[in-house]
């Protein structure tokens, strides 16, 4: 499978006059999105308009492999036309990536010694671009961080994190790392360790469970303070010891949406809540919808 059919980047987006990321947070409340692909010219004005007909106000929009500075002009311009928030610009950089946990590993984000200088190089590329567009956000998977931060590889993929993280600082914009593929605390340690105070997180409430690394709640109490974006989708532990578990619909998984939604209000969180629907065709948008209504509902519930 692909990798942005494993990710899920589906034709859409959401909606607000800016580009400005996570900068931008404005309200009492988070706003929802949806995840969006435009890393080809051809298929940004789609992208964009097709998130006006999911009726959101933002998305964070995958840019590319090795995202090109052409993509700023129709990105500002599809992103004005259509009023449309980017929160983040995300790339995952080139090679191939297994989303399992034997090759995950060895394959998946700044790890993976073979394949970081090109990631390092696409995260920044990604950083220039958003800096053309005004998105003030870089997002990414940033791999199996090893737990044992006496490792080597803990160092060198701390370091890679840290000149990434510089780059997007030098740029005015934040670095959110992705959750999952390592536990809450694990996380934590590589953040502070950096030294950088533009380092985050997004918190993508399924992957912690996918991954069988926790629960959001719980992840909440460790990294919450560093919270800056979040995945909205749900899923299944796994039980097959080589495979991650199953992303299943909002609602139908292990994720318990009112108390993670009543958890960013105790941390006065106010800033997007992304979908993300990891299927193809018809019902991914379907999906997304049935998602928008039941996290619409529920946020008004909590926040008022």
């Amino acid at each position: 499978m692909s990798r942005l059919a494993r990710r899920g980047f589906l034709a859409a987006a959401a909606g607000a006059p800016f580009l400005r990321g996570q900068a931008s947070t404005a309200g009492h409340r988070p706003r929802l999105g949806v995840v969006i692909d435009v890393h080809r010219e051809d298929r940004v004005d789609k992208e964009f308009a097709r998130v006006r007909e999911l009726g959101l106000t933002c998305c964070q929009a995958h840019v590319g492999e090795m995202p090109a500075i052409a993509l700023a002009g129709p990105i500002r311009d599809a992103a004005k036309k259509y009023q449309v928030e980017v929160t983040a610009a995300m790339t995952l950089g080139p090679g191939k990536i297994d989303w399992d946990f034997y090759g995950g590993p060895r394959t998946c984000g700044l790890v993976p010694a073979d394949l970081r200088a090109q990631r390092i190089q696409a995260l920044t590329l990604a950083s220039d671009l958003a800096k053309a567009c005004g998105i003030g956000a870089i997002h990414t998977h940033c791999g199996f961080i090893p737990e044992d931060p006496n490792l080597p590889l803990y160092r060198d993929t701390v370091d890679a994190i840290r000149k990434v993280a510089g780059h997007v600082r030098a740029n005015g914009q934040i670095f959110l790392m992705e959750t999952g593929q390592e536990s809450p605390v694990t996380l934590l340690r590589a953040i502070t360790d950096t030294g950088l105070d533009n380092v985050k997180v997004n918190l993508d409430v399924a992957n912690l469970i996918l991954y069988g690394k926790g629960e959001p709640v719980g992840a909440l109490d460790v990294i919450g303070q560093y919270v800056r974006g979040l995945h909205a989708k749900d899923g299944l532990y796994p039980t097959n010891p080589r495979q991650l578990g199953k992303e299943v619909p909002i609602g139908q998984g292990r994720v318990n949406f009112p108390e993670v939604i009543r958890k960013l209000k105790q941390l006065n969180y106010t800033g997007p809540i992304t979908i993300e629907r990891e299927i193809e065709g018809p019902q991914q948008g379907a999906d997304i919808q049935a998602s928008r209504v039941f996290l619409e509902k529920l946020i008004q519930q909590i926040y008022g």
